[in-house]
């Protein structure tokens, strides 16, 4: 190339020390701006305002405040969230759909540029690059971008609406919870007294839980194991009747790089050293869903509170506070909540979290087995299809539960 060049202000996230040397090689054409993973990158594109939980704010498309750059080029494999996932964060940005995003990796993959082009990724390139070919390259799409409209369609698929309770649903709820309290009280007073003559501890159970709009609520529930059981997880994670996914023992990234070389930095998990990449995999690969049939760690009031949902009747605190609903999806921990969004079933945020829903009533319908899949897909289903009067067939069906003697 000859003449004189417009330089382009690039952000490059990854660690290749190769390539970071060539792009400041050339600095006639290309500044450039680094940082190791994508939350580093998100952080400094939004000025350290990057968040994981929308706590109680309104949802909705972001604006990126310090992007005065030309384009974005990313490794595949980097810690934490990967390239795909990078720019799937990226997209939820309004200002950030007209920036040239092009994804690298050390060795090229047909599959992967197959699935960066499918996601909308601009372009797909491996080491060695040509500073050239790639300086042409970002001046064409920084051209082609800049005249490109978003459409309707897209910005229908990308927009996350925050959940509002309808007026009539939470009048429903306040009625029938500030009710049902008043009438029971003699039973939870009851229940609380023989949870703490069997063993020592508070009677009621708090964690953090995630409801709509990925709000962050303190959950209650009747203890219904000894008050221990949280420190014995390890000793029951075999009786999960959920099966977790297999790791590979050799990370298949790092069997292709040189002997010492790794994908992603070392790390220790479970007291072993291996790269992030299998640790993430071996975090992750526990399922949403920690299910435990006959658990050792229940007392015997835990047993009988949790066969006929007496353990539950705390929550009607929470629909007061306006954390829960009578109905809608399961509210979930922290880490759980987290890991479904990841895998793409995050729509059931978009929902009432509430005391029973639809997963429940035909888990009970299909003899109590269903696999995560299907819950997933249901409490998604749900959050599409909820209406007032839905809500009160599925209530309905729900009082099956209490006569049931397998605890849902």
């Amino acid at each position: 190339m000859e003449g004189i060049y417009p330089k382009f202000k690039i952000l490059y996230v990854g660690d290749e020390i190769s390539f970071i040397e060539q792009l400041k090689s050339a600095e006639d054409r290309f500044e450039v701006i680094i940082r190791k993973n994508g939350l580093l990158a998100i952080n400094w594109l939004t000025d350290n305002k990057f968040v994981i939980f929308h706590d109680k704010k309104e949802l909705g498309h972001k604006t990126i405040s310090n992007l005065e750059i030309d384009a974005v080029i990313c490794d595949i494999y980097i810690p934490g969230m990967n390239g795909f996932d990078f720019y799937r964060e990226l997209k939820l940005y309004n200002n950030f759909v007209n920036i040239p995003f092009i994804l690298v990796t050390n060795k090229f993959h047909f599959t992967l540029r197959r699935q960066a082009f499918y996601i909308g990724i601009d372009d797909y390139y491996s080491f060695p690059i040509n500073l050239d070919n790639l300086y042409e390259r970002i001046s064409f799409l920084k051209t082609y971008k800049k005249e490109f409209k978003i459409s309707d369609v897209y910005l229908k698929e990308l927009d996350i609406k925050p959940y509002k309770t309808p007026f009539l649903k939470r009048c429903f709820d306040i009625l029938v919870a500030g009710g049902t309290i008043v009438i029971l009280s003699p039973l939870i007073l009851l229940v609380a007294l023989s949870i703490r003559i069997e063993s020592k501890g508070k009677v009621y159970y708090i964690s953090k839980r995630v409801g709509a709009n990925y709000n962050v609520f303190d959950f209650y529930k009747f203890r219904s194991m000894y008050a221990d059981a949280d420190k014995r997880i390890k000793e029951v994670e075999h009786l999960n009747i959920y099966e977790t996914d297999e790791i590979e023992a050799i990370c298949p990234r790092c069997s292709q790089l040189e002997e010492g070389k790794y994908c992603s930095p070392i790390v220790y998990y479970d007291g072993d050293k291996m790269c992030e990449y299998i640790a993430l995999k071996k975090k992750n690969a526990k399922k949403a869903f920690l299910k435990i049939k006959d658990d050792p760690r229940i007392t015997k009031v835990g047993k009988f509170i949790r066969n006929t949902s007496i353990d539950e009747l705390p929550q009607l605190f929470n629909i007061l506070k306006g954390d829960m609903s009578i109905v809608g999806n399961r509210p979930l921990p922290l880490t759980e909540a987290e890991a479904i969004t990841k895998q793409g079933w995050g729509k059931r945020f978009q929902a009432a979290a509430g005391l029973t829903g639809l997963w429940q009533v035909e888990l009970r319908g299909r003899g109590g087995i269903m696999s995560e899949e299907e819950r997933f897909k249901l409490d998604n289903e749900y959050a599409d299809n909820n209406t007032f009067w839905g809500d009160i067939k599925l209530i309905l069906r729900t009082f099956k539960i209490f006569i049931q003697k397998e605890n849902v």
